[in-house]
């Protein structure tokens, strides 16, 4: 039956989007040496006399000498090394081509333009298909190489962007292998890729893109038209992406503005900014130009983009667009903590050629100070704490936010820079300790008083963090989890408690009080003495060196066990420096090859900051930054022997491993500090990495649930647009509506009581809301709606008289969370102890399978080794619907891979399985049946298809063949095995005598090619009445293997 679209149709479809904006529409055949008006020859890639006409047309006054030196350059490439290439000729596009000039008054330098990214009307953009390029590469190993990409977008005659597209309607021709199509013409054509700036595939539907560099995991799709909506599913995502990305104005900006090549000691990458992050930089670069301005509030806004979802390379992409949009600004780049300010640093000095400036960092205040006395220009990294007014003598613990000097609280200080031109760039812009009141943000405004503030941060501003939106202004783009997941940006995190799994006695087990959530990662060394000693106490029982000891041993053997299913690293996160070091020294113990007094080896290390007076037994683990530096890196190369590391709070914001898809976790941790900490195994990786894993030993399980509900919840909340008056306003309407819910109890009775009193207090309130009819959901409700408006009221002074009450509010609302999330029946202990639970999504849909080997304990197989003992293993699962989930996916794969070459065989394999899984889901057979008496045996027959080409002596061609022919069984019944045999080899000698350049897309070829096989089917007497079927058969098989039959 004929597919109900074809490629070819798809083909047009996506012709016709580009021509509709404004694309013309050119046939590669047309342009070929031997087309009607050619433009080029077979191993040419660029339309030279296109790019020559767009020079002169851009560059007026320059010389011809000089436009004739430009095209020189771009058509040459200086380097073996295609990346290198590819760099060199994207600096020339955006940046222009430096030539020389004589003159009578000496050698001048000038700037050649190619392409005119402000007025997408001065260039020429084609939409060319059927462009066939014909190149000679001995080190790809097989000489001349011939290659037809579906469609080459040229601006100016140059091949900018390639695309490459399947057919939707049939199931074996995916996005991923116009993907592995793509691959394999950068190495066949590498000619056309020192031009590309983006490579697009798409089967119709789907539509993903990505660079050169990108693996399959790093092609993104771009969800919107027009950057305002989010397309629904029902629209192709192929016309999203090309009327969103494609359309003139977008892709100019995308490739001048949005691609990095960020370098770092083992190779360079090129990036292309996602839907999101483009949307997003372009709407701060808005908001910036509108606060900046002379009537402007100096507050640009927050940028809340999910950890994982690119944030640090959207920064860099911000600031390399600010630079150019606010005439050479001065960027400071702000972080709170000094690990954080070399991770940011080192991203943005990766990124210089988009930046065009190398940044600073920021020794001191006096540096500081230094670095911003220009007039303009310069990117600045510096820490918060560095605009802290103390004495130079004063230091700051490493890594460790200390509270503002009271001496300094309200004084008169000297500004460090009055400029206007000064962009504030806050990392992490929600954490408290930019306290506006008097804290470090107050010195910051009194540094630089004019400056313009924006804030980027991974977590959603929390209810409690009141003063954010009073310093940075309102949410300027929103991209949460659930849409990152979604579009492949981030992999799901999933949940894994050993709590029962470790056997731990009474007084090695943690218990986490209301209090807990006080307890967050900077308290070790608080001076609130009380928080202190609780703190201490609950180290001394999470410190047990039988609880460490029982901890070591569970969690070598379950990394060890996930690791030899999945490759891949784990961070182990402690309560103390410590702990850090007894679980390192309890690990090596169970693995003393683990461990390595060196650095450059080893499989694991501890990684913390500390000094000289502390203890000896620590001494070994405390490393100055450049040595911690080189850790880091060993732990972020996927192929280096370092696989665990243990921290204490290091490396758990802003560390960037796609590689770590474990986070072991046996500290207290709450709200945005664990959501940052998770995320450190969310980043994308291998196609192997469906999800990153967090293992609890500790008990936070409601802390995530609450943390990942809030977070997601706080997504679809959007951006307030409402005035701040009107906010005040409402605030006061939620506040009153609170205070008459309480009208009849004397909760401010709360204010008078002692701390330990108040503690007991507040069950008293919560008490009283549930005895009244709905109370608890009105109280929730209203206190979460007053914390929103009270967060932008901040600071009127409407807001601050009523500060204490609404911390009490919160309070109130966070213990009634908690109950009511206990009342409404969590998990048990039985189901918390499955091997892995994804939390992030709701649901998960029917046909998606997720971590489901990891999850049965079963290593995932090819099937090419599927054995007796795999299949028992299968038949042995107690979890039937499991092992069902497990082979249905591993067939549907074989399928899938056998698709191109064997045409017949994999349709065959296919519908008998599309049949077998609808009659499984419509109940005809129940799940123990379905495993064993129909997927077993059919995994048994693929197996079987295997072995009869090697048993009738045919190559993997012959075979593909002799399939074709054997589809009519009255023709194996008449003619038998051998003649099938010899027909099916003499097939492969015609057509492979038959095909020259384009044979596929040449209709005169085709043409001969059916006339031979007609005649070879009658010479053996092939059935009459099955012959015309058996030709299409063969020519489209032969289609398939076109390139094997090339090279073969």
């Amino acid at each position: 039956m004929r597919n109900s679209i074809t490629e070819n149709e798809i083909e047009q479809i996506a012709i016709d989007y580009l021509q509709n904006m404004g694309y013309t529409h050119v046939l590669g055949t047309a342009i070929s040496p031997d087309g009607e008006h050619p433009e080029r020859q077979y191993n040419e890639v660029v339309l030279v006399t296109r790019l020559r006409d767009a020079i002169d047309k851009l560059n007026p006054s320059v010389s011809q000498d000089a436009k004739d030196d430009a095209l020189k350059k771009v058509l040459r490439t200086d380097s073996p090394n295609a990346l290198i290439n590819n760099e060199n000729f994207h600096k020339y596009l955006t940046e222009g081509i430096d030539v020389e000039v004589r003159t009578d008054s000496g050698i001048r330098g000038e700037k050649v333009y190619i392409v005119d990214f402000n007025n997408p009307g001065n260039n020429v953009f084609l939409a060319v298909n059927q462009f066939t390029i014909i190149e000679g590469n001995p080190a790809y190993g097989t000489g001349r190489q011939n290659k037809r990409p579906d469609i080459i977008l040229f601006i100016n005659g140059l091949p900018l962007d390639v695309i490459e597209l399947k057919n939707a309607t049939d199931e074996n021709a995916t996005v991923k292998t116009a993907f592995s199509q793509l691959q394999t013409y950068k190495q066949a054509i590498p000619s056309l890729f020192t031009y590309n700036e983006l490579l697009i595939v798409s089967d119709g539907w789907d539509a993903l893109c990505g660079t050169v560099t990108s693996d399959w995991g790093r092609f993104m799709s771009w969800k919107t038209k027009d950057g305002r909506t989010t397309a629904d599913t029902l629209q192709p995502q192929m016309e999203v992406m090309f009327t969103g990305m494609l359309n003139k104005q977008t892709l100019l900006d995308l490739i001048g503005h949005f691609i990095v090549f960020e370098k770092s000691n083992e190779k360079t990458l090129k990036k292309v900014a996602a839907y999101h992050q483009y949307y997003a930089v372009n709407k701060a670069v808005t908001t910036t130009q509108q606060a900046s301005a002379e009537s402007g509030d100096r507050r640009a806004g927050v940028v809340w983009h999910t950890q994982g979802s690119g944030k640090s390379l959207s920064m860099v992409f911000y600031t390399g667009k600010l630079v150019l949009a606010l005439d050479n600004p001065t960027i400071v780049v702000l972080t709170d903590r000094n690990d954080l300010d070399d991770q940011l640093f080192e991203t943005f000095s990766n990124c210089q050629q988009l930046l065009r400036q190398e940044p600073q960092q920021a020794d001191d205040r006096k540096h500081l100070r230094k670095l911003l006395s220009v007039a303009s220009g310069g990117i600045v990294f510096t820490t918060i704490q560095k605009f802290m007014p103390a004495a130079e003598d004063i230091i700051q613990p490493d890594n460790v936010m200390s509270e503002p000097g009271v001496e300094y609280i309200g004084a008169d200080i000297k500004a460090l820079s009055e400029r206007k031109n000064i962009i504030v760039i806050a990392d992490e812009a929600h954490r408290s300790q930019y306290d506006f009141l008097d804290g470090f943000a107050k010195h910051l405004r009194d540094a630089l008083p004019n400056a313009s503030f924006i804030g980027f941060t991974g977590t959603p501003i929390e209810s409690s963090d009141r003063n954010t939106q009073a310093v940075f202004g309102n949410y300027v783009d929103i991209y949460d989890i659930q849409q990152a997941v979604n579009d492949h940006a981030t992999v799901p995190i999933f949940y894994e408690s050993r709590l029962a799994k470790v056997h731990f006695e009474e007084d090695e087990k943690v218990k986490l009080d209301e209090q807990f959530e006080e307890l967050t990662e900077g308290e070790e060394l608080t001076n609130r003495q009380q928080l202190r000693a609780k703190w201490t106490r609950l180290e001394a029982i999470v410190g047990n060196p039988n609880r460490i000891k029982k901890i070591a041993e569970d969690l070598v053997f379950h990394f060890e066990q996930r690791n030899a299913v999945l490759d891949g690293k784990a961070v182990i996160v402690c309560m103390s420096r410590r702990i850090c070091v007894e679980l390192y020294e309890a690990i090596i113990k169970i693995r003393p090859l683990w461990h390595s007094d060196e650095d450059e080896t080893g499989t694991i290390k501890v990684v913390m900051t500390g000094s000289s007076s502390d203890a000896l037994h620590i001494q070994p683990h405390i490393r100055n930054k450049a040595r911690r530096k080189a850790i880091g890196e060993r732990l972020k190369n996927p192929t280096d022997s370092l696989k665990l590391v243990i921290v204490r709070d290091m490396w758990l914001t802003g560390f960037d491993a796609p590689c770590l898809h474990t986070l072991y976790v046996d500290k207290p941790m709450r709200g945005h500090s664990l959501m940052q900490a998770i995320a450190r195994v969310n980043r994308v990786f291998t196609e192997g990495k469906e999800g990153g894993l967090v293992v609890d030993y500790l008990g936070i399980a409601q802390e995530l649930k609450h943390a990942l509900a809030e977070y997601t919840a706080s997504g679809g909340e959007g951006k307030p647009t409402l005035d701040q008056e009107l906010a005040v306003a409402k605030m006061l309407e939620l506040y009153e509506g609170i205070e008459y819910q309480l009208r009849h109890f004397d909760w401010k009775k709360f204010f008078t009581l002692m701390p330990e009193e108040k503690l007991k207090f507040i069950p008293v309130i919560v008490d009283y809301i549930f005895s009244q009819e709905n109370g608890e959901q009105s109280f929730v409700e209203n206190t979460k709606n007053l914390l929103k408006a009270f967060a932008i009221s901040v600071p009127h002074e409407k807001a601050l008289a009523i500060r204490d009450n609404v911390a009490l509010f919160q309070a109130i609302k966070a213990r009634l969370v908690k109950i009511s999330d206990r009342n409404e029946g969590g998990k048990s202990d039985e189901e918390m102890e499955t091997a892995i639970r994804q939390i992030i999504s709701e649901a998960i849909t029917a046909d998606k399978v997720i971590d489901i080997f990891d999850a049965a304990g079963l290593k995932k197989p090819n099937i090419e080794i599927l054995d007796e003992r795999f299949l028992q293993e299968l038949k042995d699962l107690p979890q039937k619907n499991l092992a069902v989930e497990l082979l249905k996916k591993l067939l549907k794969d074989e399928i899938k891979k056998r698709t191109k070459i064997n045409l017949v065989e994999s349709k065959k394999f296919s519908e008998m399985l599309e049949d077998a899984i609808k009659r499984y889901h419509n109940g005809m057979i129940d799940t123990v049946e379905f495993l064993e008496k129909v997927l077993i045996p059919f995994a048994e027959q693929i197996k079987e298809a295997d072995k009869k080409g090697e048993k009738l002596g045919l190559d993997f061609r012959e075979y593909a063949f002799y399939t074709a022919l054997e589809v009519n069984n009255s023709a194996v019944s008449i003619l038998g095995d051998e003649t099938l045999k010899h027909i099916a080899q003499e097939l492969l000698k015609t057509v492979r005598s038959s095909t020259t350049i384009d044979w596929t897309i040449k209709e005169s070829v085709q043409s001969a090619l059916r006339r031979n096989i007609r005649r070879i089917l009658r010479l053996h007497g092939y059935p009459p009445d099955m012959q015309e079927k058996a030709v299409e058969t063969v020519i489209t098989q032969a289609k398939m293997l076109a390139e094997d039959l090339a090279t073969g």
